[in-house]
């Protein structure tokens, strides 16, 4: 009988066009089958912290905190360039303005709030909402500004909001490398042999889905927030890139900094255990 393993990912269409075929058996993972639960990312990271789930999306700023029990897979996850969290408001602010003002974040432990701590210091007054939710806070004024993720890159200019700052870009000014957002991770107790096939698994999920792109799109369509064809489009085309399918070196690199910088810090506590499985 194969073993069920639990997979958590985000109902964003760069996760469910990667983990399509994996979820609904296109492709195998040897002597286990996978039971997937799509929750926003911050949803995610708390079910993680409580270690309820097997394989699952995370931010790295949540990995940050969690490498004594999971260990992360080099296929699968979101990480690049030109697509980091963006802080927008109402009117054109500095960054400096914004020190002590009210903030809206997608979570405590994503990596958008890590990104805004690590830019520099004052920015504490958070209001923590679902992702979905800031750009109208910020545009009804609930808050002072937002830091906004996923599908909201692509649709803040229409709620008549600008951006004060690209934290990506501000990440790759300051490190000359891609952007850590989220990795896919595994429960170490898992061992390392069933770690690597559920990494050898995700890669061919993700193989599939290019050869036979049109096939995932009603999975797609039927968990996106935002439905519009072309911002489905240029979300995949943003977040799912050559570092989806491995890592590489330039990938590791950029993690292994975004943790450097956040235990020098103290934002996130030291572990002596290897990254990977």
């Amino acid at each position: 009988m194969s073993r069920i393993l639990s997979l958590g990912y985000s109902p964003c269409p760069n996760d469910t066009f990667i983990f399509y075929a994996l979820a609904h058996g296109r492709v195998n993972l040897p002597g286990a089958r996978v039971e997937e639960r799509l929750e926003d990312v911050e949803t995610l990271n708390q079910l993680a912290c409580r270690g309820l789930l097997d394989l699952t999306k995370i931010s790295y700023h949540a990995l940050g905190h969690l490498r004594d029990r999971y260990a992360l897979l080099r296929s699968g996850g979101a990480l690049g360039r030109g697509c980091g969290p963006l802080v927008v408001a109402r009117s054109p602010l500095t960054m400096a303005e914004l020190r002590d003002k009210t903030i809206a974040i997608p979570g405590r432990l994503t990596t958008a709030n890590l990104l805004l701590q690590l830019h520099d210091q004052g920015y504490q007054n958070l209001a923590v909402m679902p992702f979905d939710l800031i750009l109208d806070a910020v545009a009804q004024g609930r808050v002072d500004a937002g830091v906004i993720i996923h599908e909201s890159r692509f649709t803040y200019a229409a709620k008549g909001l600008v951006a004060v700052e690209d934290l990506g870009a501000w990440w790759e000014r300051a490190t000359g490398l891609p952007i850590p957002l989220g990795g896919i991770l595994a429960r170490r107790d898992l061992g390392a042999e069933l770690i690597r096939q559920a990494d050898d698994a995700i890669r061919r999920s993700l193989a599939y889905a290019f050869a036979h792109p049109q096939e995932p799109r009603a999975y797609m369509r039927a968990h996106a927030q935002e439905l519009a064809e072309p911002v489905m489009e240029s979300h995949i085309a943003l977040y799912v890139n050559e570092f989806s399918r491995d890592l590489g070196d330039e990938g590791e690199a950029a993690i292994r900094e975004l943790f450097r910088r956040a235990e020098g810090r103290g934002l996130i506590p030291p572990c002596p255990l290897p990254l990977f499985g």
